[in-house]
């Protein structure tokens, strides 16, 4: 039966935009499934442990029912250790560029940001600053040979991970990038249909270049559209999207809420992006 799993950051407030993730997720287990809640909680010191309850909260209040699985905080031994055979498989190499160098030498932009232009891959790092480590994806496709994925919604999708470049799996004050860590939580967790935006389409080709250099399942992916508002950009904390947790101060039937958002049927200002 399916495995699906809502994986939440505690960086700021959950709003409809996760709302509507964690429905679909949920939905998607259906009722012999699994649906798993799994705190994402390795951003610095922008992870706040007290979201986490509010996250809860959040769900319950929205009459979702989960199992939790160990936070990302508890499984930092094993992103080392992914990260570490990486390394000395020669496919990781080091990186000290700073972000306005990124994007000087940039060659293109994706969904994620601007593509790595390659400079400390050809040159090596400045020493003495401090280098985060990246994915060689060239020896990396060498290793494996060409790869797909399955998504739900796009059917057979041929993995493409050099569209991306070279991503950071081991950032310069974190454990793990978020490309190295939700791979190796998602196969740790028995997922078998990874939900989530559309917005992380383009990460899945990492995702499934990892899995293969990692020896992990390949799971199915459903990326689902994206709830916008006014201006038509999606709904994101950063932004200050209304908080579910405002509406549930203020009394709204978070129940109500869910079955209207399963139906698409959206507050005033929001729409759901195209396919």
């Amino acid at each position: 039966m399916p495995v699906t799993r809502f994986a939440p950051s505690p960086n700021g407030p959950l709003h409809l935009g996760h709302a509507f993730s964690a429905i679909t997720a949920r939905d998607l287990a259906g009722e012999g499934g699994r649906f798993l809640l799994r705190i994402e909680d390795i951003d610095g010191a922008r992870s706040r442990s007290e979201l986490a309850d509010a996250f809860r909260a959040d769900l319950d209040w929205l009459g979702l029912t989960w199992e939790e699985v160990a936070p990302q905080s508890a499984r930092l031994a094993h992103y080392e250790a992914a990260a570490a055979h990486l390394r000395d498989s020669g496919l990781l190499y080091p990186c000290s560029c700073t972000r306005a160098e990124i994007a000087a030498d940039a060659p293109g932009k994706s969904a994620m940001g601007a593509i790595y232009g390659g400079r400390c891959r050809r040159h090596g790092p400045v020493p003495g600053r401090p280098v985060s480590w990246r994915l060689d994806v060239t020896a990396a496709l060498a290793r494996t040979g060409p790869l797909s994925w399955f998504d739900a919604r796009a059917g057979a999708v041929p993995a493409q991970p050099e569209m991306v470049g070279d991503v950071v799996l081991v950032r310069k004050d974190e454990p793990a990038s978020y490309h190295l860590a939700a791979t190796l939580d998602d196969a740790a967790d028995g997922i078998t249909l990874v939900t989530r935006g559309t917005d992380l389409f383009e990460a899945t080709h990492i995702h499934r270049l990892l899995q293969a250099l990692l020896d992990l399942p390949v799971p199915r992916w459903d990326h689902h559209r994206l709830l916008l508002d006014e201006s038509g950009r999606k709904l994101a904390k950063r932004r200050g999207s209304p908080s579910l947790a405002d509406r549930r101060a203020a009394g709204e039937n978070g129940m109500l809420l869910a079955e209207q958002l399963r139906l698409h049927r959206f507050p005033a200002g929001i729409s759901l992006g195209n396919p």
